[in-house]
């Protein structure tokens, strides 16, 4: 199947599976542990019902919502997703570049392979900046000075990240960065020409926020490796305090599960907080994203937008989100599998194919707004 014929996101990953060596797709696919909070992500969302409104005219229907002072076609905002380059030559700036033709969100990652600056100058304008707290504190704060010049409104802080997820299928594909070719996998590299050709075309592999560009070529590494070696794993809400003091935009937390931290997080000055339980790669049996939004919602009292991040497969899933008091949905894999699929145009594709669902599920369900979608428009027995 090519990927402008792929009718919904599963499609594309499917796509994405047979264009990418197993231990690459491997990474941007699994988990952690036995993949249950992964599989609850999509399993809760899918679980949830609608109550649908007849004799409503929705002739005419609108997506588009504010979140943090940008306006959005439609409440999505792709990314955190780190070293999309092993996905695509330049995947980051494939990432940007989609996202702003199609009018949503994008959020770069501390750990993309092109920096804040190329994002900013080739990608698009006004990206949010994810921010994983650094051993190296002047590294930190360089990166958040850097955001800031660069024109980043938004600064995300990962917290749920101390140390590594044990994300099996990693170690059992032995997946590194760069990826490397052995013989325990040269067949199945040698399977996937197009990518092969590809990556041997781009750009030298860095950690684009990370690296220093005049420096050695990078040796191979692990993910957890990479995270042990520089991630700090004291990071505390004093240190959320101080970011706060200092970061003139938005500032937001994204890694809660727990009402009690969200309403902590309101009080100490964030912007917004994202309910996310890292897509299912860190602590397993933690639970879905979606099971943790409406205790947090309640919690913050509508002082401040409560985003949600995990198992958006489908755009009802944005619309079931929505309905449980989520200002926006973070959106991971459904962009990977489009670009993994065809670069610019296969994240294009993922984002039409979302929005459309979308645009079906508000008119279906009798709201012809997205701004007016509610816990009414849930099924509950």
């Amino acid at each position: 199947m090519k990927f402008n014929r792929a009718v919904n996101i599963a499609d594309l990953r499917e796509v994405a599976r047979r264009q990418l060596p197993r231990s690459v797709f491997g990474f941007i696919d699994g988990g952690a542990h036995d993949e249950r909070t992964l599989r609850d992500n999509e399993g809760d969302l899918a679980a949830i019902r609608f109550a649908p409104r007849m004799l409503v005219d929705v002739s005419t229907r609108s997506q588009q919502v504010e979140v943090l002072g940008q306006t959005l076609s439609s409440p999505m905002v792709f990314g955190p997703t780190g070293i999309a380059g092993v996905v695509w030559p330049e995947g980051d700036l494939c990432l940007a570049r989609a996202t702003a033709a199609k009018g949503i969100g994008f959020c770069q990652s501390t750990t993309s392979n092109a920096s804040i600056e190329q994002v900013a100058q080739r990608g698009r304008k006004g990206q949010w900046f994810h921010l994983y707290v650094q051993k190296d504190r002047g590294l930190t704060k360089s990166l958040v000075d850097r955001a800031w010049d660069a024109g980043c409104p938004v600064l995300v802080l990962t917290v749920d990240l101390p140390v590594s997820g044990p994300r099996e299928r990693d170690i059992r594909n032995g997946f590194t960065v760069p990826p490397r070719i052995d013989l325990s996998n040269v067949f199945d590299y040698a399977s996937k020409l197009g990518w092969l050709m590809r990556m041997a075309n781009a750009p030298r592999f860095t950690f684009g926020n990370l690296d220093d560009p005049n420096g050695a070529p990078r040796k191979l590494v692990t993910l957890a490796e990479q995270i042990a070696r520089n991630f700090d794993a004291s990071v505390g809400w004093k240190d959320f305090e101080r970011l706060r003091s200092e970061w003139k935009g938005k500032l937001v937390i994204k890694g809660l599960l727990r009402a009690d931290d969200a309403r902590r997080a309101a009080e100490l000055g964030a912007d917004a907080v994202v309910v996310s339980n890292h897509g299912g790669r860190q602590l397993d049996s933690a639970p879905s994203a979606i099971a943790a939004l409406p205790p947090i919602v309640q919690a913050v009292e509508g002082k401040i937008p409560v985003l949600m991040d995990g198992g958006i497969r489908r755009g009802s899933d944005v619309v079931k989100a929505i309905a449980l008091g989520a200002s926006a949905c973070i959106v991971g894999r459904a962009g990977l599998y489009g670009l993994a699929s065809a670069g610019q145009p296969g994240v294009e594709r993922a984002i039409d194919i979302l929005q459309r669902e979308i645009d079906i599920t508000l008119a279906l369900l009798g709201v012809p707004d997205i701004r007016h979608v509610d816990r009414s428009a849930l099924f509950e027995a």
